[in-house]
């Protein structure tokens, strides 16, 4: 399963982007989306991630801030990112946990990372 990213790009403070990861691939399922970032010089961090039943996490820093959410019928989730911070600088990924068809062989996928930059 395949993962394409795409959305990022740069911003003043207070501004607003949305990221989508498109997923690709033949009889699957997806059971968890998530997106990390990982900024220069850090480890890549969890950001939020949403379950199968839209059951939805964030990390402390963005909470009130991002929201995600899924199309899981067209397998695609979604970073709204408001009220954007110098500090939420950096390269984010989406990352799957998905299942196929014979609902036994499981999997992850990580996307290719798109680039958000936000300046102060």
């Amino acid at each position: 399963v395949q993962l394409q990213a795409s959305g990022g790009g740069l911003v003043q403070a207070g501004g607003s982007l949305t990221l989508s990861c498109a997923a690709s691939g033949s009889n699957f399922g997806i059971n968890v989306m998530d997106w990390y970032r990982q900024a220069p010089g850090k480890k890549r961090e969890l950001v939020a991630g949403i379950s199968s039943n839209e059951a939805t996490n964030y990390a402390d820093a963005v909470k009130g801030r991002f929201t995600i959410s899924r199309d899981s019928a067209k397998n695609i989730a979604y970073l709204q990112m408001n009220s954007l911070k110098p500090e939420d600088s950096a390269v984010y990924y989406c990352h799957i946990d998905y299942y196929l068809g014979d609902y036994v062989t499981i999997g992850s996928s990580w996307g290719q990372g798109t680039q958000v930059t936000v300046s102060s």
